[in-house]
């Protein structure tokens, strides 16, 4: 257990055993890559006084290595690019890994009858399939003939994981796989919102396609059901009419704010329904990147596609007591607790007393008798205010009438 945690933790942070090996070198601890591999493949088993040190050149707390996750993910689909790297990819699976087991953990104890609502995946040969799949998909969420106003917050609310990884080298998009029953997906939050939604979708389409007996790319037909589940053929349909001739930028720039589907995907969507022909589709695209919108489009979609689900549950048990804030704090998951600090005004509030001995309590409150007892105080009736405001309204009222 401690050397599966022991690799984890140093994947997370990046590192190979021989730079772990020399950080702890650099400190005064000498070690080996070697020895290390050992205690990771647990030949052997680490000193105390290793546990602590590499827990601080690896950014843990000594807990950490001390944690054993209940089930394994079982990784199926890694999208990248090729210069996405090794350490990289493993970085994000480790800390993908903690961040599901963190979350199946606190969804055992606050919904213990509320598995995972997510069709099994089905044979796919074809686009068409691929489409159906979709619609089933939208079928099981009771999402409606509406365009989803927020793909993150709705796959959580039926038992996707979904898990933000950081990454600013552009390189990484998306990752699924299954954690016992549960879907295990991770996006790249630095993404813009509508590039989430469809990398989102783009991994969902994985966990619910079997295309193992399918000729056609397994990327490609994830893109397929992405585009489906966000617009719908019907509604594509109904938005450009079933036969174009040219689309308008301008008319894309509204559907992309409408659908949370960039000006590309729909330009991708109605060539793929036949809505525009392949020539036409060439065009578009030639006429795109000649516009200089391949990287950044000129209108944003502006919705919210942020994952909420494990720092809600979070804040939840520890608002109830089921588990420590500092068990939290130390894996790395921040929990808001209200500011306890003493307020700049001279006055004290009624939390300031309480927080106080009692005797001392009793000293500031017989100060302040004491004081109030030399001021004067206008009096006044508690709800002459309230009837004078109560006459002028019905005198208002009968004006109108």
């Amino acid at each position: 257990m401690i050397g599966t945690r022991l690799k984890q933790a140093r994947l997370l942070a990046g590192m190979t055993q021989r730079e772990l090996a020399k950080a702890l070198c650099d400190i005064g601890y000498t070690i080996t890559a070697a020895a290390i591999s050992k205690y990771e493949k647990e030949k052997s088993f680490p000193t105390a006084q290793f546990m602590l040190l590499a827990s601080g050149v690896l950014g843990v707390p000594g807990s950490y290595f001390l944690h054993q996750p209940e089930t394994a993910v079982q990784w199926t689909a890694f999208r990248k690019q090729s210069g996405f790297g090794k350490k990289k990819q493993e970085a994000v699976m480790a800390y993908a890994s903690d961040m599901a087991d963190l979350q199946i953990e606190l969804h055992s104890i606050l919904y213990p009858d509320s598995p995972p609502d997510i069709p099994a995946p089905a044979l796919v040969r074809n686009y068409e399939d691929a489409e159906e799949i979709a619609e089933q998909v939208r079928a099981a969420w009771d999402v409606g003939n509406r365009p989803l106003d927020n793909l993150v917050q709705t796959a959580e609310d039926h038992g996707v994981i979904v898990i933000g990884w950081d990454d600013e080298s552009g390189g990484f998009d998306g990752l699924s796989g299954w954690c016992g029953e549960y879907p295990v997906t991770v996006i790249n939050a630095n993404r813009s919102a509508d590039r989430k939604r469809f990398n989102l979708a783009h991994e969902i389409g994985h966990l619910v396609m079997d295309t193992s007996h399918s000729s056609l790319d397994d990327e490609s037909l994830a893109h397929r059901f992405a585009a489906a589940l966000l617009v719908p053929g019907e509604h594509a349909y109904h938005e450009l009419g079933r036969e174009r001739r040219h689309l308008d930028w301008g008319e894309l720039m509204m559907l992309k704010r409408k659908y949370g589907l960039s000006m590309a995907a729909w330009v991708r969507r109605a060539r793929d329904l036949k809505i525009i022909t392949e020539p036409h589709y060439e065009a578009l695209n030639i006429e795109r990147s000649r516009l200089g919108w391949r990287g950044c489009e000129p209108v944003e979609y502006l919705g919210d596609e942020e994952p909420l689900q494990l720092k809600q549950m979070v804040q939840r048990t520890v608002a109830e007591g089921l588990v420590s804030p500092d068990r939290m704090t130390r894996i790395g998951v921040d929990v808001w607790e209200p500011e306890t600090e003493q307020s700049e005004s001279e006055h004290l509030t009624v939390y300031d007393l309480l927080a106080m001995p009692e005797d001392e309590r009793e000293a500031v409150m017989e100060r302040a008798f004491k004081a109030a007892a030399k001021e004067d105080f206008e009096i006044f009736e508690a709800y002459e205010v309230y009837d004078d405001y109560h006459e002028e309204f019905d005198a208002e009222t009968k004006a109108i009438s």
